[in-house]
């Protein structure tokens, strides 16, 4: 066999001795290469996501009728920020409020309420006057 100036096997002897893998000091990877390529392609395959189970599912129960209350406000008198909500829930009986400032400075009041089959019935109301003021002029 003959060998190549950088030291490897040379091809045509190579096909007449056997294939490509006939040479006398086969070129492989030391063997921490060997095993870190193997554990590499094995994450790879296992460790990817699993796919999402499709199918039926039945639907969630609920032995009891929902039951909550919370309410929050915000006031920031720097941005000029007054919002506000709050709502309860017992069964099938939902009422509930929530106010906003409004830019021309009124105060939107907004009451809910909900019972049964009647549907979302809410009262709008406003307090105070729109102001609005002068369009800045740019001159």
């Amino acid at each position: 066999m003959s060998r190549t100036d950088d030291g490897r096997c040379d091809s045509e002897e190579r096909l007449w001795e056997g294939g490509p893998f006939s040479c006398s000091h086969k070129r492989l990877l030391p063997l921490s290469r060997q095993i870190c390529l193997l554990l590499s392609l094995v994450a790879a395959v296992f460790g990817g996501p699993s796919q999402p189970q499709y199918g039926y599912a039945p639907p969630p129960s609920h032995e009891e009728p929902a039951k909550y209350d919370f309410n929050y406000a915000v006031k920031d008198d720097y941005s000029g920020n007054d919002f506000g909500h709050q709502e309860a829930r017992d069964g099938y009986d939902t009422q509930g409020s929530y106010y906003v400032l409004l830019p021309d400075g009124r105060l939107q009041k907004v009451s809910y309420n909900v019972n049964g089959d009647s549907g979302f019935v809410a009262e709008v109301t406003y307090e105070g006057e729109p102001q609005y003021n002068p369009a800045p002029s740019y001159a």
